[in-house]
């Protein structure tokens, strides 16, 4: 784990580095691509460093993990994003909305509709990545491969949810590149502009094949 802000400044930069000679050397069409650095599971304690060395983007799996420990570090740093990148119950729209600026795991009807209830009441309308199960695993979370275009379309134009991009996460034990491909290609066809995919052991592929946006954790924070 990263303990100091001179150890996270060199993780962020190494991490950095890769993604940019990635992007160069593949011709993403991106001009630039996010770092999201995964600090799920990861007190304040050891996420403040990296905070300290400049990055701003984080990623989180729990609403109460997150409601826990980030309107502290918030306080500190008012100018950071926070992305929800774990599964979403219904329940928790409020929490989500109140605490999260990015939503990336749209996944299905119901929680579109929560989403969309919750951001009218509350004033803020916060960009929105679907989720798609792009290999068809059952143990996921994610809309269908062949229903994810219309899903889109369907939270845009009936919840006015504003869905910037696709996000997935690949089988594990397969090469990632062709998954990603096809997300690129539902991008496409769904006229979105980002997509949320790679992560620590994935993410030089994900960039070759488009993506906006990186989730990083282990090779930033270390093992869970």
């Amino acid at each position: 784990m990263a303990d100091s802000a001179e150890s996270a400044q060199t993780r962020l930069d190494y991490i950095r580095t890769r993604m940019e000679k990635a992007r160069r050397r593949f011709g993403s069409p991106p001009e630039t691509v996010e770092l999201v650095a995964v600090s799920k599971t990861f007190p304040a304690a050891a996420i403040e460093p990296f905070l300290e060395a400049g990055q701003r983007v984080f990623g989180e799996n729990r609403v109460q993990e997150a409601k826990e420990k980030w309107p502290g570090l918030r306080e500190k740093y008012p100018d950071l994003t926070l992305h929800l990148i774990g599964p979403l119950q219904s329940n928790k729209a409020r929490e989500a909305v109140a605490l999260f600026d990015v939503i990336e795991t749209v996944d299905r009807e119901k929680i579109a509709a929560a989403l969309a209830a919750e951001m009218t009441r509350a004033g803020r309308r916060l960009p929105c990545f679907v989720q798609v199960n792009i290999g068809g695993e059952e143990q996921k979370a994610g809309v269908p491969v062949d229903e994810a275009v219309a899903f889109v379309r369907h939270c845009r134009e009936v919840h006015g949810l504003d869905i910037v991009g696709l996000m997935c996460i690949p089988p594990e034990g397969r090469p990632a590149g062709p998954y990603f491909a096809h997300l690129a290609a539902l991008g496409r066809a769904a006229q979105v502009s980002q997509l949320s995919m790679g992560m620590s052991g994935d993410f030089e592929t994900a960039i070759a094949m488009g993506a906006t946006h990186v989730r990083v954790g282990s090779a930033l924070f270390g093992k869970r």
